[in-house]
């Protein structure tokens, strides 16, 4: 097999140093292609190649449902540009994977569903749009689970088989942005982008080794993206490092009046954020620990919301911890006060399980998913019902989907609407309450208690943590790759904070990820040769 680096031929003289794409950064590539030594055509090339090798065949991740047919054209359109007049925008000539919720008008958005498998929108999701006029060229769609319906694996009616973990393709990657995660985790792409409702950008970027942001509610608009539950739908970047996952989100924040929850980030987003990615961001800063999520012991009243994706679940994890990601956990406690951190261990949310017990169920995917269902008059399907009827979905989504279709009517309308909004409200001040008694900047826990699973196995706990506080509250979380169990398999720190206090969280998320170095690539994916 050839070596995929890409080498820049100059007559009389050979080949320059090669640039290796596996691992690189957004800064990596630009500062190569100014050198005049890649061009955007080598590097998605030296991607789709990658693809080649691995998606589909070897190590079989599976993570890509389509391939963008016009990605090299994009590519020689970006290289003529940037010989003309320079870059076209902060993120010039890099490849984005898409997780398939996110509409494109040039590709189909199936959402996971074999119903929607050759539907291609009218047009593009604003945070598609926002990146390619940044320069991004949208490589592909990733696998997710259908209708980001499952946080605990990867697997649609439209791609044959799972999405499997590329540190060990037995196991899960998490879900529902699994696919995403799996194809930025192997250096199929640069960067990606996933949808998190419960824990879908959180979870899977904590299984492969990753940076994932969910940010506050309304800083980034959902517009164009398959809805689960816009009570708590945030899609957001999925990326091998702090800085291109900051790179990506400062291009796609912003209001957008076809998403009215924005409104809320007026006046709330500084100038750019990637001045906040400061290595020194730890020092001083005041770090609390809930390890009221992560237990030791496994006293039978203490549950913890699990993070399955069906809106508003109330289903429960025990939040007992694995001996191997506790020892991940207390090790990246004593990183950070090694990089200057004042550790607060540890806190309790006061009464978190009765505020928890005071959200009612209200299932409103059938009535948020018929009106963006009504913006995509390409879909022979009009209703959640036809969908059902049509028998083209995985059958595993049986019963929630009929679960769902069974519900009428708007949300605001339902009996018990009003408790739901105060309970969001009480666990809002809870939150803040012990940050601020404790006048910590962060808190932090893992995102996942436990391994990633293997692929099947749905009796043994995942312990997920992700949707205990972050969606119900609105604010912003964010996982860092906090090392390897057993040595191989990628384990998550997960931060979160006050609301719009992102430039916090990536301050300390930077520093954390400088001081530690963890991410690695994985094995089963190595250099082609």
């Amino acid at each position: 097999m050839k070596r995929l680096t890409i080498c820049a031929v100059v007559i009389g003289l050979g080949c320059t140093p090669a640039f290796e794409i596996e691992e690189t950064t957004i800064v990596a590539i630009h500062a190569a292609m100014e050198a005049g030594t890649l061009t955007a055509r080598e590097l998605v090339q030296a991607y789709l190649d990658r693809i080649e090798a691995y998606d589909k065949q070897g190590p079989y991740i599976n993570s890509i449902i389509t391939i963008n047919p016009r990605a090299l054209e994009r590519a020689d359109e970006l290289d003529a540009a940037l010989a003309l007049s320079g870059f076209v925008g902060p993120l010039h000539g890099i490849p984005v994977m898409v997780k398939d919720n996110y509409d494109t008008f040039d590709l189909p958005t199936t959402n996971g569903t074999l119903a929607f498998k050759n539907a291609i929108p009218p047009d593009d999701a604003y945070q598609v749009r926002e990146l390619r006029e940044a320069g991004a060229i949208i490589l592909g769609k990733s696998n997710l689970a259908e209708f980001a319906s499952s946080g605990a694996f990867t697997v649609s009616s439209v791609l044959p088989g799972y999405t499997r973990n590329p540190y060990d393709p037995l196991r899960v990657t998490a879900g529902s942005s699994g696919g995403t995660a799996a194809a930025v985790a192997a250096n199929f792409c640069a960067v990606g982008l996933g949808t998190d409702t419960g824990s879908s950008i959180r979870g899977p970027a904590s299984h492969q080794a990753l940076v994932g942001f969910r940010t506050t509610m309304g800083l980034t608009s959902r517009d164009g993206i398959a809805p689960l539950s816009l009570a708590r739908d945030v899609g957001g970047p999925m990326a091998r490092t702090v800085a291109d996952a900051v790179a990506v989100l400062e291009v796609i924040v912003g209001l957008d009046p076809a998403d009215p929850v924005t409104a809320a980030s007026e006046g709330r987003i500084p100038d750019n954020y990637r001045q906040f990615l400061d290595s020194a961001g730890l020092v001083g800063a005041r770090i609390g620990v809930l390890r009221q999520l992560f237990e030791e012991e496994d006293p039978l009243e203490d549950w913890v919301a699990d993070y399955d994706e069906d809106e508003d679940s109330t289903t429960t994890e025990p939040r007992t911890i694995h001996p191997e990601v506790l020892r991940l956990m207390n090790q990246a406690l004593a990183d950070m006060e090694a990089a200057g951190a004042v550790i607060v261990d540890s806190l309790e949310i006061a009464d978190l399980d009765e505020i928890r017990d005071q959200f009612p169920t209200i299932r409103r995917m059938r009535y948020d998913f018929e009106k963006y269902l009504a913006t995509r008059p390409e879909v022979p399907l009009e209703t959640l019902d036809e969908i059902l009827e049509s028998g083209d979905y995985h059958p595993y989504l049986r019963f929630s989907l009929n679960r769902n279709n069974d519900v009428e009517g708007a949300p605001e309308d339902h009996p018990e609407y009003q408790k739901y909004l105060d309970a969001g409200k009480r666990l809002q001040d809870a939150v803040l309450a012990l940050m601020d008694e404790h006048d910590v900047d962060v808190l932090v826990y893992p995102t996942f208690n436990y391994p990633p699973r293997l692929i099947g196995d749905l009796n043994t706990t995942h312990g997920a943590n992700s949707g205990a506080l972050a969606p119900p509250t609105g604010f912003p979380a964010f996982n860092v790759p906090m090392g390897y169990s057993f040595g191989r398999l990628p384990a998550g720190l997960q931060l979160l904070g006050r609301p719009f206090d992102e430039p916090t969280l990536i301050k300390i998320s930077y520093a954390y990820e400088q001081a530690t170095q963890h991410r690695r690539p994985p094995d089963l994916t190595p250099p082609l040769r």
